[in-house]
């Protein structure tokens, strides 16, 4: 089963690693009604805004392309209907996947995934750009892929880098880390896919490719945002130093669609 939540195992090591991390939950009401709503279904504000293009559509259920986004948007409360056109759109037996759900699936549909995640904000990024992280393209997506593979910092597929700019560091030739865009909710962009190779943890790369992919957002007149696993207190960590701020929590989802029979009805919600 894909790791849906980026936990960004793949970046450096951070300062303080033996200091308690506080309980995600004790700080929302300092920051729950800073943000606009667009973050609370960040997947369907991104496919009925700037991520248009890419949408799937069946009914109110949106995806992006398999080879793109593992991702698919719920409306706010679905109903029976919606559950049958998510069905419907990806296919009896499917896995699908739903950021941001803390709903239930139907009866009948199995849960393959549940993992708590957490989602900060920009709150003061020192953002700037950097001169050896450089924009990556088509041609360089066979080594993303290998280092995604190598360091599992959450879903990277094929299409995967035209949701946004991506930008790597290079040594010797080989990419060593990279960082980008995925979700785009209107006025906002999330940073993800950040990425160390092992043999180069320990030298603040990732720190830097996320101030770089942040001035990028910031350039656009929009905000950063990221999400983690709410267990992930090394990333935590690193996002707080970096001036990132606790928003919410979150839920990541996935569950397998029911294969129904000739003559079965489908059970609803």
């Amino acid at each position: 089963m894909t790791e849906y939540a980026s936990d960004l195992r793949g970046a450096d090591t951070v300062p303080h690693v033996g200091d308690a991390v506080p309980d995600v939950a004790d700080t929302l009401p300092h920051v729950a009604d800073t943000v606009p709503h667009v973050l609370d279904n960040p997947a369907l504000a991104s496919l009925t805004g700037p991520h248009a293009r890419f949408a799937e559509r069946s009914g109110r259920v949106l995806r992006y392309p398999v080879d793109v986004s593992p991702w698919l948007a719920l409306p706010h409360h679905p109903d029976a209907r919606d559950w049958a056109d998510l069905a419907a759109l990806a296919g009896p037996g499917s896995e699908v996947a739903v950021p941001a759900y803390s709903g239930r699936f139907p009866a009948d549909w199995e849960v393959t995934f549940d993992l708590e995640g957490v989602q900060f904000v920009d709150d003061g990024i020192a953002a700037a750009p950097d001169a050896e992280a450089v924009p990556l393209g088509p041609a360089d997506v066979p080594e993303m892929l290998d280092l995604v593979e190598r360091t599992q910092p959450g879903p990277f597929l094929p299409r995967t880098i035209e949701l946004g700019t991506y930008l790597g560091i290079r040594r010797g030739g080989a990419l060593i880390a990279m960082a980008g865009e995925r979700l785009h909710p209107p006025g906002w962009t999330e940073i993800s896919a950040v990425c160390t190779d092992p043999a180069f943890r320990g030298e603040g790369l990732a720190t830097r490719l996320i101030h770089a992919v942040a001035h990028g957002i910031r350039e656009r007149g929009e905000t950063p945002f990221l999400h983690t696993a709410a267990i992930n207190t090394t990333a935590i960590r690193l996002y707080e130093s970096l001036g990132f701020r606790l928003r919410r929590t979150t839920r990541f989802m996935a569950a397998r669609v029911p294969v129904v029979e000739a003559g079965e009805e489908r059970v609803g919600v």
